[in-house]
Formats: C-alpha cells, sequence, structure tokens
C-alpha cells in the first residue's frame, strides 16, 4: 500500500518521457513530409513504438501535429516571456536573441515546420495567434516602449524590432540550405555562428543604444 503514490509517480514520469518521444519524431517526420505527407505510422518508426500506443497517447494526426507545434511555440515564447521593463534593454534584448539562435541551432525542423504552418495560413494554431501570441507581444512590447521613454533605448517601432528578431533568427533554421550553399557553414558550426549573433546584436541592439548609456 505505501509503495502505490511511488509507482503513481513513476508511471506518470514514464508517460510523459514517453510522451516527448513521440512528440520529437512527430517533429522530425511533420518538418520533413508535412502534415499531409506524414502518417502515424511513420512516426510510430521512427519513435520506435507500436501504432496502437501511438493512439493511446494521440487520438489522430491532426491532434498530434498542434500538439507538437504548440510545443514549439511554448519554447520559442520561454526567453520572451522573461523580458522585463527592470532589466538592462541592451542585456535583456541581447539574451532574447542568443536564445533564439539557441534554438535555431539545436532545433532548425521545429522552425521549418512552423514556418510552414505559417505559410498554409496557419489553419492549426491561428486562435493562439491571436490570443496568447498576440497578448505576449503587447506586454513586450509595452516593456520596450518603456525603455524609449526612459532614453534607455533610441526610438524604434517596439514590434517590428521583435519582429525583425524573428526574421533574422529563424532565417538560419528555415533558409539553412541556403545560408549552407553560399557560405559552406551552418550555426553548428562555432565561429560561424558567433559571427552570426555578433553581427545581429550590432544591427538590433547596438544601434538602438543612446550614445550616454554606450558611455
Amino acid at each position: 500500500m505505501h509503495n502505490e503514490p511511488l509507482i503513481s509517480v513513476k508511471k506518470s514520469r514514464n508517460a510523459q518521457q514517453k510522451q516527448q518521444l513521440i512528440l520529437q519524431a512527430a517533429l522530425d517526420v511533420f518538418s520533413t513530409y508535412g502534415l499531409q505527407g506524414a502518417s502515424m505510422e511513420q512516426i510510430a518508426d521512427v519513435a520506435g513504438i507500436s501504432k496502437s500506443n501511438l493512439f493511446y497517447y494521440f487520438a489522430g494526426k491532426d491532434d498530434l501535429y498542434v500538439a507538437v507545434l504548440s510545443q514549439v511555440l511554448t519554447a520559442w515564447l520561454m526567453p520572451l516571456n522573461q523580458m522585463e521593463k527592470q532589466q538592462d534593454p541592451a542585456q535583456a534584448l541581447g539574451n532574447y536573441i542568443e536564445a533564439k539562435f539557441q534554438l535555431a541551432k539545436d532545433s532548425p525542423q521545429a522552425s521549418r515546420l512552423y514556418a510552414l504552418e505559417m505559410m498554409q495560413g496557419a489553419p492549426h494554431i491561428s486562435t493562439i495567434l491571436k490570443s496568447s501570441l498576440k497578448k505576449l507581444i503587447q506586454q513586450k512590447t509595452a516593456v520596450i516602449n518603456d525603455w524609449i521613454e526612459q532614453g534607455r533605448l533610441k526610438p524604434v517601432s517596439a514590434l517590428h524590432l521583435i519582429i525583425h528578431i524573428w526574421a533574422v533568427t529563424q532565417h538560419y533554421s528555415d533558409f539553412a540550405v541556403q545560408t549552407q550553399a553560399i557560405s559552406g557553414k551552418t550555426l553548428k558550426n562555432k565561429n560561424f555562428y558567433q559571427e552570426a549573433l555578433a553581427t545581429s546584436k550590432q544591427l538590433l541592439i547596438e544601434s538602438l543604444i543612446p550614445a550616454a548609456a554606450e558611455s
């Protein structure tokens, strides 16, 4: 009787691990074949589980697809959530850019899958974009505007600054083939990664720091 809670915790942990295994396998398959080209059988094979076991965790392909996209979006927005007005603007924006570059390097397939969903009109996550994402962006543009009002950043459109950060960082994963074709490198190359990060910070942050704050 006393062991029942421990057994329950272990089962819950195993279920969570299995679910994460499925989500990673689904990300790999969906980012390669898209929603229409992917099959639950492919995902089960990549995850190393039976198809029936897969359906135990997810009712269908669309449910699994939305779960993958939701997890991607959550990972992307976590570092943006940490940006607060009491922080130093250069440090806060720099941390966000670094986090986005790290995600682009570690999980480029996540960015490509998200881009594919956007190009199709975001039919599966449009509600999330128009609700929780929009609310978060409104909160963080208010933070940036507060920095501007305090003279800690030069005047700039806060919304477009965030969009530019997205565009630059996600380019290295969405267009990795093009980037590698012209440079022979990807973000997996340490020097190339550092150059991309430093250049992005110079363009998107250093250019916005007032002279008084730099001295």
